[in-house]
């Protein structure tokens, strides 16, 4: 009787110990960015790159977000994953609405075509981007860097398997009290949805801030540069200053990392929404 009772806290013990050490495996690379980054690059070498930091520079994050010109960068980068993050979610909501409840003419074989541009990348259709925004005249401007993204197809295919889980019968009880398409996703979709919604914001958001391909492609002047080509142009400073170059990706770093913080339980719900039904 007493193994019996003693089992349970084995097991969670070692599944404790577990996900500590899973935990200090993914850390771990963090953690030496930040010593990389306030470490004198020449000392850290010379005392042979300890886990520790050497010669500490204290204004290395200050000298990184100056020197790489960093405050209007992320103007630029805010301005843009703002925009897209708003547009995705405005265009994949009523795309998944009309795609789940909606009666049309070859509705399946439309969303199939619609889901098939997922296995396009971006280089399959990054020069004739390129182009249609150079004829616009949208080269180094707001409209050229969120056009091609203000709508998605992996955004409409996870909102529609959570719109597929509200039942027929409540949009026909819905429609009887009289409300219309855009007052049931409005008052009724939406608010049973949120937290997969929730969830492809913060994909949404991810995805916007991480872009470096289409912004180099569409940015030719310094001042429409977004914080990826900053980091990137701050990889290739000398070997005297690689800490900025460290200090430089945990400043890019910081509004991911705190929106994952703030947000980890809303995009947990999201994602698994529907994987216990049955």
């Amino acid at each position: 009787m007493a193994t019996d009772l003693h089992r349970p806290r084995w097991r969670t013990a070692g599944a404790y110990a577990g996900l500590t050490t899973l935990a200090v495996v993914v850390l771990f690379p963090v953690y030496m960015t930040v010593v990389r980054a306030l470490s004198q690059p020449r000392a850290y070498v010379e005392a042979g790159q300890p886990p520790w930091p050497v010669d500490v520079e204290w204004d290395v994050f200050s000298r990184a977000f100056s020197e790489g010109q960093f405050s209007r960068k992320f103007l630029v980068s805010a301005i843009v994953t703002i925009v897209i993050v708003a547009g995705q979610l405005v265009t994949s909501v009523l795309a998944a609405y009309a795609f789940t409840f909606l009666r049309f003419p070859f509705r399946n074989a439309l969303f199939l075509v619609f889901m098939a541009t997922l296995m396009l990348p971006i280089e399959v259709t990054l020069i004739p981007n390129a182009q249609t925004v150079r004829s616009l005249g949208w080269l180094n401007s707001y409209p050229g860097l969120v056009a091609p993204f203000l709508a998605t197809a992996f955004g409409t295919f996870l909102l529609r398997q959570g719109f597929r889980g509200i039942p027929r019968d409540l949009l026909d009880a819905a429609q009887l009290d009289g409300f219309g398409h855009l007052a049931f996703l409005r008052r009724v979709a939406l608010p049973v949805t949120r937290p997969i919604v929730a969830s492809f914001g913060v994909i949404a958001f991810l995805a916007a801030w991480n872009q470096y391909t289409w912004p180099r492609a569409v940015v030719n002047e310094r001042e429409w540069e977004t914080v990826q080509i900053g980091l990137k142009t701050a990889t290739t400073v000398s070997a005297e200053q690689t800490n900025l170059a460290y200090a430089a990706a945990i400043i890019v770093a910081l509004p991911i990392l705190f929106l994952l913080i703030f947000l980890q339980r809303q995009i947990v719900r999201g994602l698994t929404a529907g994987a216990v039904k049955g």
